[in-house]
């Protein structure tokens, strides 16, 4: 197995050095001991790293992605995990694709003013009641004495 310093690592993965002092501060990943001053990692952190970019890049948490993982490097990946990642994908999917599709219609709205045109009206509603977009939080109510 090959020792790789960190800058080699940082390299090699794509990422900055703070990441990967980040990853190991929150137990992705280990680093084998150190050359000098610098953090010294088998290369085997390198197929870690590319499970943790995937982990993101499907939109799970670093807290999540850190579950995947048993000692020694292997995996324990909870397959209900992904199955309800994917469900909260096709859910945000079909938010979008209807967002894109209204937009798209409400662009082409023969009507004088956006504010005229039906649906771009029934997109304002959908925004102001939440169902797309950012969730709205409930207002925090203040007892009075």
């Amino acid at each position: 197995m090959a020792r790789l310093d960190i800058a080699e690592v940082a390299a090699q993965a794509g990422v900055p050095a703070s990441t990967l002092r980040f990853y190991e501060e929150k137990g992705l990943i280990a680093s084998i001991g150190r050359s000098g001053l610098r953090r010294v990692f088998d290369s085997t952190v390198l197929e870690r790293l590319a499970l943790i970019a995937l982990g993101r890049a499907a939109g799970f948490a670093l807290d999540e992605i850190a579950l995947m993982f048993k000692p020694q490097g292997k995996l324990a990946i909870d397959r209900k995990m992904l199955v309800n990642k994917a469900d909260e994908l096709d859910h945000t999917i079909q938010q979008l694709s209807a967002m894109r599709d209204g937009l798209r219609y409400a662009a082409k709205c023969s009507a004088p003013s956006h504010m005229e045109c039906p649906t771009f009206r029934k997109i304002l509603r959908a925004a102001a009641l939440g169902v797309i977009g950012e969730k709205k939080q409930a207002p925090v109510r203040v007892r009075k004495k």
